[in-house]
């Protein structure tokens, strides 16, 4: 990868100028030496000075600070000279070409960057936010939704889990009908936490009022947990020790995150973050394509489509809407996507042009099956 090149060039700058700084140092030290035995000598003896300075300016020229470091000078300033094409070469500094003029829908734009603020605890700056770009209704909304949600999180970095029991406890039932089995996860923690301050009666009353519940389908968690009682005095020694791991709480952190946001239909990861770091990925190609489109005096303005793909990852690729490779149609109502007996899938449209409305099998384009459009079915996402 390009990025892998230019960390070569820092590791070669910065390894030349380990040696530049080394070599100056021993220069230096070597002279500071040399001085302080002619000064030494100077002060223990009573002949003229001026034989010591000869004597010390022979001994200077024989250590020739400056070839010394002349060499590991020039080594680092030929690798700074290249540092810089090579940051030129991997990041392209006018990335304005590649951009191009579409309309935007103001308010939903203000409400993602606004939720990004959120998100993160920034709710000053998403209220500032929110106010210059006079949107104040949207901002209460979003705001007192992810003000919920932070201060859980908040009280959970101080391994306070009462803000997020209640909140589990609330939303139960949709937590189960998602097949989450957070509520049970906090729970667990709270049984951990009450066992480590070596309360073992406490935390036996706490298991029997609060797991008894999902002993259906948990038990061998359950029983897992019921366990650590024989350790309640040392259970950092004890089988059970990896319980009391800081990951966990992460882990749980991360999918109370990710239930309430799902509740709230709201992806888990923001939105912002998501077309920022997409964008990032697929700007190089984006660039390379344009400096093309610049040769064949092509217009990119005018594109409603890109005319080369452009690979992203897969945490990256959200397809609501299913796209005929081919035609490049979009999959409506009216033409949703059939799958084939072969296995592929096509528009309605599609397979409605080739059999000529049912009237004739045809080959499929991926593969050269015969195709019954009789029976294809209808797929639903």
């Amino acid at each position: 990868m390009e990025l892998h090149s230019l960390k070569d060039s820092f590791d070669r700058v910065a390894k030349k100028r380990k040696v530049s700084y080394s070599k100056t140092h021993e220069v230096t030290d070597l002279i500071v030496q040399e001085i302080s035995k002619a000064i030494k000598v100077m002060q223990s003896s009573t002949l003229e000075y001026q034989s010591e300075l000869a004597e010390l300016k022979k001994k200077l020229q024989e250590v020739s600070p400056l070839n010394q470091l002349e060499g590991a000078q020039k080594e680092l300033n030929i690798a700074l000279i290249k540092y810089p094409k090579a940051l030129e070469k991997v990041f392209n500094p006018d990335i304005s070409k590649a951009y191009q003029n579409i309309e935007f829908d103001s308010p939903i734009v203000n409400q993602i960057i606004a939720s990004h603020f959120y998100r993160q605890g920034l709710f000053e700056v998403g209220n500032c936010f929110i106010t210059e770009a006079q949107d104040a209704e949207a901002a209460v909304a979003m705001r007192s939704l992810f003000q919920e949600l932070y201060q859980m999180l908040e009280a959970m970095k101080s391994r306070n889990l009462e803000p997020a029991l209640k909140w589990a406890a609330a939303n139960s039932n949709k937590l189960k009908e998602n097949g989450s089995d957070l509520q049970l996860r906090i729970h667990h923690l709270q049984f951990v936490k009450i066992l480590q301050k070596g309360s073992r009666d406490e935390a036996l009353k706490y298991a029997r009022t609060n797991f008894a519940s999902f002993a259906g389908n948990h038990m061998a968690e359950i029983q897992k947990l019921m366990g650590c009682l024989l350790y309640s005095d040392r259970l950092h020694e004890s089988p059970y020790a990896h319980l009391l791991s800081p990951t966990n709480w992460d882990t749980v952190t991360n999918e109370l995150t990710r239930q309430f946001c799902n509740l709230l239909g709201q992806s888990y990861e923001s939105p912002l973050s998501a077309t920022i770091a997409a964008g990032i990925q697929g700007l190089p190609p984006l660039l390379k394509f344009m400096t093309v489109m610049v040769g064949k005096k092509h217009e990119w303005q005018s594109m409603n489509q890109l005319p080369v793909p452009v690979e992203l990852d897969k945490e990256f690729q959200f397809h609501s809407v299913f796209v005929y490779p081919v035609t490049k149609e979009q999959s409506t109502d009216d033409n949703p996507p059939m799958l084939m007996s072969c296995g592929h899938v096509l528009c309605k449209q599609s397979i409605n042009k080739m059999s000529k409305n049912g009237s004739k099998t045809f080959k499929c384009p991926y593969c050269p099956t015969d195709i019954d459009s009789t029976q294809c079915r209808q797929l639903i996402f």
